[in-house]
């Protein structure tokens, strides 16, 4: 089955460690300078900051004290030309714990 030369893999990473995600952009650009395919992005997305107050103390008594937990999710885009040899090897990619991977194929 081949593909379309007018498809594109829309590939969308998200995870909480910078450093992972930029290193996996980082394996999908070696990629496409290997199989010579064009290649648009890493676009950074805007950070999602997910954030928890909570209080110190257990109970009511005491100062008012609050402990404010963050999380941030970073978000990465890439574009990249369905070249059948690029998407298999794109599939080999070994993806650390903590970052999600998806990819879209779209004409």
């Amino acid at each position: 089955m081949g593909l379309n030369m007018s498809q594109q893999a829309r590939i969308s990473l998200s995870g909480t460690d910078p450093k992972k995600v930029d290193s996996v952009c980082a394996q999908i650009q070696s990629i496409s300078q290997r199989t010579g395919v064009a290649l648009r992005g890493p676009i950074p997305l805007p950070t999602k900051r997910l954030q928890v107050p909570c209080r110190k103390s257990p109970d009511g008594e005491g100062c008012e004290t609050w402990d404010r937990w963050e999380m941030r999710i970073h978000k990465r885009l890439i574009d990249l030309d369905a070249d059948e040899r690029a998407l298999r090897q794109l599939m080999r990619i070994q993806v650390p714990d903590g970052v999600n991977i998806e990819i879209v194929l779209r004409s």
